[in-house]
């Protein structure tokens, strides 16, 4: 039984490397031709269509009153997005950084996570911390209009595939389909073998959920590592992790107010906000003002996965 699942996750692990070179020339092209920057499509479709997993899940576990799989994996997958996806994307190729990246969206997640904390510092998150999130998260949209208005820095992009209208928007649909498809099954897949071996839910929900649903993330980063696009994969984990934390985290307290275990915000919430102040104090360190523009390398990746492994160690040892 166990091995035909470890069968599936190959296979969608196959599917979900190929649909992610679909989605990036698709999104490439779409913002070539709408005129707008990889980085605005990383901020914004990009972030929206990968955490498309985090949500549906967050929807489903608050309607079944498993409010806390929807927290895990909320969290998990800010944890995961930053040590392990922009951990590996960056041991694969250094990722430039913009002055946007680095003054305002990381500053902007980080106070995010603290706005986070505050409203849950009681243990408990109800409608009104759910619809202050809410809030917040409207304030992102302003940021992300501000894109629009004034694309600094991002006059020089790589080469784009050349595809018509229709053929963008075909690749770029397909690929996100397939991979939230191919994710889902990666879950599904993972999650039964989870069960079978006696995993709690807790630990599924933190873990091999919200990996699972980082995979698109992860998948679409590596993509936009290799063939350049820098800005389209830091944009893409920037962008999902403000949506993970001021919509998917929000999406739970909707259904009632939730007691939340003092784990949540001591040890799930702290690692969110230490790998994020990690990476920003990265970028920072690495901007370079001659130039204009800031870089990543791989010893910030090698910090991010020690980081991240050094959460799953806590996490498994805890009682």
């Amino acid at each position: 039984m166990v091995l035909g699942y470890l069968a599936v996750i190959a296979a969608g692990l196959a599917s979900l490397i190929w649909s992610a070179d679909r989605f990036v020339d698709g999104a490439a092209a779409i913002a070539q031709r709408a005129g707008l920057t990889p980085m605005l499509i990383g901020l914004t479709v990009v972030s929206v269509g990968t955490s498309a997993p985090e949500i549906l899940i967050s929807i489903m576990a608050a309607m079944a009153g498993s409010g806390e799989l929807a927290v895990g994996n909320a969290l998990g997958s800010n944890i995961a997005n930053v040590g392990l996806v922009l951990g590996v994307t960056l041991l694969i190729a250094p990722l430039a950084t913009r002055r946007g990246t680095t003054f305002i969206d990381l500053p902007l997640l980080i106070a995010s996570v603290l706005f986070t904390a505050w409203l849950i510092w009681d243990l408990e998150l109800s409608r009104r911390d759910s619809f202050y999130l809410l809030c917040a998260l409207s304030l992102f949209f302003l940021r992300i209009a501000q894109h629009v208005k004034d694309p600094t820095g991002d006059t020089t992009t790589p080469a784009v595939p050349t595809l018509g209208a229709a053929q963008a928007w075909l690749s770029f649909a397909g690929g996100l389909i397939l991979l939230i498809a191919s994710s889902r099954i990666l879950v599904w897949s993972a999650t039964e073998i989870a069960v079978a071996l006696g995993v709690s839910e807790l630990i599924i929900g933190l873990t091999i959920v919200a990996v699972g649903t980082s995979l698109p993330e992860l998948a679409a980063s590596v993509m936009s590592a290799i063939k350049g696009h820098a800005d389209m994969a830091i944009g893409a984990v920037v962008g999902s992790n403000m949506f993970n934390i001021l919509l998917v985290l929000a999406i739970p307290g909707l259904w009632g107010n939730l007691i939340l275990a003092p784990e949540v915000l001591f040890r799930d919430l702290a690692t969110v906000f230490l790998t994020t102040l990690l990476l920003a104090l990265a970028a920072l360190w690495g901007w370079n003002r001659a130039k204009g523009a800031g870089e990543l390398r791989r010893g910030t990746g090698l910090a991010l996965l020690a980081c991240y492994a050094g959460y799953y160690f806590w996490l498994f040892d805890s009682p």
